[in-house]
């Protein structure tokens, strides 16, 4: 049975109507409207859901804000993720929004379809399409673990922005790769140049390089291994060319017992792809990512003969498919090839 019960203001007048509605074996339910009507309505609704037997109490999704989840999101669930402190950037980000006040009970596709549209002409698509990612993977955590009861998820029944065309940037040439290799050595970051140059020689993602430990480096065999994989794999092994096997044995010169205990590369993801950005533009290098390195040491390793498998199996893509569109042959050395 619903009572309504009139809010007034201190001078008498009426500024509301809250709604209680008591059902035996289910906790009371309240709601406070603005208008009568609206307050009939939604009685009414409860009710006849509570007779039919598909009630759910929607007490939390009216009390929790979309900013409240993704909070918890943040505390509970991210740090369990690989790149957590990527994503907890891009959550504090996302917190900063209107669209966070709004109840979870209260948001609509239309919020995030204008939420969408803002953003696009802020960022790229592929930056969108990983917020909505984002956003989808907060708001179902809501619902299916957290008890914060919505008939379905908004983002999913939202249009997504067209994904962008797979990067295909590689090093241009010869000079342009001393140019970015003498760059990285003039750096105050000594660990720079090592680093790049790994990453050409081995394909290993910029994560990868930042978390790898001397004690998975074995320079005698000429390999090194990297554990908990993105693609899921509890670990990968990786051949080194002389040249990487070079940089390591130059980098390990002069450490004590404590050093080789610890990181190859103690330098911060973010810290790396500042200072890389910072020496492309000091030596007049446009539209390379560190991310790109990769891109370009897969294909060297198509160019140098390398079987599909192989090459998967060295830099760690999930599969033949995602391995191929990392890889970006120079035309000219397909020339060669056809005679």
């Amino acid at each position: 049975m619903a009572t309504f019960i009139e809010r007034k203001n201190a001078q008498g007048e009426i500024i509301g109507y809250q709604v209680k509605i008591r059902h035996s074996g289910l906790a009371p339910q309240s709601k406070t409207f603005t208008k009568k009507a609206d307050a009939k309505r939604w009685a009414e609704k409860i009710e006849t859901e509570i007779k039919d037997r598909v009630f759910v109490s929607r007490k939390e999704a009216d009390r929790k804000t979309l900013g409240d989840m993704a909070q918890r999101y943040l505390e509970e669930i991210t740090p369990t993720h690989k790149g957590a402190d990527q994503e907890a950037i891009r959550i504090k980000a996302l917190k900063r929004y209107s669209i966070c006040r709004n109840s979870m009970s209260a948001l609509t596709v239309d919020d995030f379809a204008k939420w969408r549209d803002g953003r696009l002409a802020e960022v790229s698509a592929g930056t969108v399409i990983r917020e909505l990612n984002l956003w989808h993977a907060i708001i179902e955590t809501a619902r299916r673990e957290w008890g914060v009861n919505i008939p379905n998820n908004p983002v999913s029944l939202i249009r997504r922005p067209k994904p962008p065309p797979p990067c295909d940037r590689r090093i241009n040439s010869k000079d342009e790769e001393a140019s970015l290799l003498a760059a990285c050595d003039e750096d105050d970051n000594k660990l720079l140049g090592p680093i790049v140059r790994i990453a050409i020689e081995t394909a290993m993602r910029q994560g990868e390089l930042c978390n790898l430990l001397w004690k998975d480096v074995n320079l005698e065999r000429g390999t090194l291994t990297l554990r908990g994989q993105k693609n899921g794999d509890p670990f990968r092994g990786v051949p080194l060319s002389t040249t990487a096997i070079r940089v390591l044995e130059e980098l390990k010169e002069g450490l004590d017992e404590d050093d080789l205990k610890g990181l190859v590369f103690p330098i911060d993801q973010n810290v790396l792809k500042m200072r890389f950005r910072r020496v492309c533009k000091r030596a007049n290098i446009e539209g390379l990512r560190f991310h790109d390195l990769r891109h370009e040491a897969t294909s060297r390793l198509f160019e140098k003969g390398y079987e599909t498998m192989e090459v998967v199996k060295i830099t760690g893509h999930k599969t033949m498919h995602m391995a191929m569109r990392y890889t970006h042959l120079l035309a000219e050395r397909l020339r060669e090839k056809l005679g």
